[in-house]
C-alpha cells in the first residue's frame, strides 16, 4: 500500500521559490517553462528512493572509516558526448580505479559517477563579452548553448527535458555495464581494452594478474562468485538548477517522504551554500544523501549551521562535506574546520575535491590545472585527517576515460604546449584515463598511512 504525501510536505517543496534563489537563468518565456516542468512532473522517477537509502548507509560506513567513496566524471556532461563509447570509458576508469584502491587498501569502495545529470554549471557572471558584444553566459547543455549567438545563448526549457532523456539513456547503459556482467572482477583485464598502452596501464595490469590469481585460488576452494559479479553505481550532480530538480521530485510510496529523483546523491555549491538561500532550504525537505562544497572561506560555523538546516537529526550518511580549500591552503584551513565539527559529535562524511581549488591558466591561455597540484592537495587531506585522528572519507575527482590533454603533468609529462594536442572540456579541465589511474596508486599509499 502505498503512503500519500502530507500536503504540508509537498507546500514545503514550494518555499524555494519565495527565498533568494541564485545561479538561476533568466527563462525568457515562463508559459513555456511551465509546460516543460508539467511535462517533467509526469515522467518516470530517474533513480528510486530505496537506492538513494542504500547510498545513504554506505557513506554512512565511509564516515565510520569503514569504505572509501570514489566519485568521478566531468565537470560538465553535454548531450553530444553521451554515447556509448564515452560513457563506457568513464564507466572503466571508475571501476579501475576502484579495483586499486579495495586491492591496494583492503577497504570496500562507493562508485558514483558525476554522470546523468551535471549537466548545469555555476558561472561567476550571467553575461559573457567577446568584441564588444555581450550575450548570456553558457551554463551548460541543459540551459543553453556553447556557442556564441544569441539563438545559442537564450535559455531553453526545452532543455530540460533533453537532459532529462540524456540522463536516462545514460543511467540505462549504466546499469546494463554495472549489472550485466561487464563490471565482473572476472574480467578486470578488459576494462583496459581501448585505452592507450601507458606506465600506469601496465602497473594496472599487475594488479589485474594478482587478482586472477586470488580469484582461481578461491574457485579451488569452492568460493561463490556472485557478489564479484555486480557492482552498485550510483548517479550525482550538482543540485543547481531548481526548476529541474523540484519536477524530477517524487513522493515515496513507502514512507510518504520526498526524495530528489534526478540523482542518488545531490550536492549544494560553494556558490549557492547560503543558510537563508533557496538551495539550502529546498534540500532540507528532500531525503536523499547531500554533499555540500566548502571552500577556502569556509568556516567551522558555517559548517555547523548546515548541519543544524540540513541534517537536523544527525542522521549518520546524510551529509557529505566535499572540500575544495587549493594544495596551497589544505594544510592550513582545514584542521579547524575538521577539528571543530568532529567535536560536535553529529556524524558527517568527508571527501576532498582536489580539483576546484586549483585552476590556472597556462600560458597559451588554456584554463588547466596541474597534476602535482591536484595530487598535493589529496595528500593534505589525508595528512591533516591522520594528524587529527579523524577520517578520509573519499575523492571528487573530474575525469574522463578519454585520452585527452587537459592537466599539465603527470607520467606522460603533458605541457604547455601538449594541451592543444586534445583539450575537449567546455567548462573545467579533466584528469584523464592514465592520469585518474596514476592518481589512485598514489592514493593507495595514503590510505595504507591511514
Amino acid at each position: 500500500m502505498s503512503v500519500e504525501a502530507d500536503p504540508q510536505v509537498l507546500a514545503g517543496l514550494e518555499a524555494w521559490r519565495d527565498l533568494p534563489v541564485t545561479q538561476q537563468p533568466a527563462w525568457p518565456d515562463a508559459a513555456a517553462l511551465q509546460r516543460v516542468t508539467d511535462r517533467l512532473a509526469g515522467l518516470p522517477p530517474l533513480v528510486f528512493a530505496g537506492e538513494a537509502d542504500a547510498l545513504r548507509g554506505q557513506l554512512a560506513a565511509a564516515g565510520r572509516g569503514e569504505a572509501f567513496l570514489l566519485q568521478g566524471g566531468d565537470c560538465a556532461e553535454t548531450f553530444a558526448e553521451a554515447t556509448a563509447d564515452n560513457i563506457r570509458g568513464k564507466i572503466m576508469t571508475v571501476l579501475q580505479m576502484a579495483v586499486v584502491l579495495t586491492y591496494g587498501a583492503s577497504l570496500p569502495v562507493i562508485k558514483m559517477g558525476r554522470m546523468a545529470g551535471q549537466y548545469a554549471k555555476p558561472r561567476s557572471s550571467d553575461t559573457e563579452t567577446r568584441d564588444g558584444v555581450t550575450l548570456p553566459a553558457f551554463r551548460g547543455d541543459i540551459i543553453n548553448g556553447f556557442e556564441f549567438t544569441p539563438e545559442a545563448r537564450t535559455p531553453d526549457p526545452e532543455r530540460l527535458l533533453d537532459a532529462y532523456h540524456t540522463s536516462a539513456s545514460t543511467l540505462n547503459l549504466i546499469r546494463a555495464f554495472t549489472t550485466g556482467g561487464f563490471a565482473s572482477l572476472l574480467r578486470v583485464h578488459e576494462w583496459n581494452r581501448g585505452f592507450t598502452a601507458n606506465p600506469a596501464y601496465a602497473r594496472y595490469e599487475e594488479i589485474a594478474a594478482e587478482i586472477d590469481r586470488a580469484i582461481r585460488f578461491m574457485a579451488a576452494c569452492g568460493a561463490d562468485f556472485d557478489a564479484l559479479r555486480t557492482v552498485d553505481f550510483y548517479s550525482s550532480h550538482e543540485g543547481l538548477l531548481l526548476d529541474y530538480e523540484r519536477p524530477l521530485t517524487r513522493i515515496d510510496s513507502r514512507t510518504g517522504l520526498p526524495y530528489d529523483c534526478s540523482a542518488h546523491f545531490l550536492w549544494i555549491g560553494e556558490r549557492t551554500r547560503q543558510l537563508d538561500g533557496a538551495h539550502v532550504d529546498y534540500f532540507s525537505r528532500v531525503h536523499n544523501p547531500l554533499g555540500i562544497k566548502l571552500g577556502p572561506t569556509s568556516t567551522a560555523d558555517d559548517a555547523l549551521r548546515l548541519i543544524d538546516k540540513l541534517n537536523p537529526s544527525a542522521e549518520p550518511g546524510r551529509i557529505t562535506f566535499i572540500t575544495r580549500m587549493g594544495a596551497g591552503k589544505i594544510r592550513d584551513l582545514l584542521p579547524s574546520l575538521v577539528e571543530k565539527v568532529t567535536a560536535d559529535g553529529r556524524p558527517v562524511t568527508w571527501v576532498c575535491d582536489p580539483m576546484h581549488g586549483n585552476g590556472i591558466t597556462s600560458a597559451s591561455g588554456y584554463k588547466t590545472r596541474r597534476f602535482s597540484d591536484v595530487m598535493d592537495e589529496v595528500a593534505g587531506f589525508f595528512e591533516v585527517h591522520r594528524a587529527l585522528g579523524t577520517v578520509p572519507g573519499g575523492l571528487h575527482m573530474e575525469l574522463t576515460g578519454d585520452d585527452v590533454t587537459e592537466v599539465l603533468g603527470g607520467a606522460e609529462e603533458i605541457d604547455d604546449a601538449g594541451l592543444a594536442r586534445r583539450y575537449e572540456t567546455l567548462v573545467d579541465p579533466r584528469l584523464n584515463h592514465q592520469q585518474s589511474l596514476e592518481l589512485a596508486f598514489q592514493v593507495v599509499e595514503l590510505l595504507r598511512r591511514s
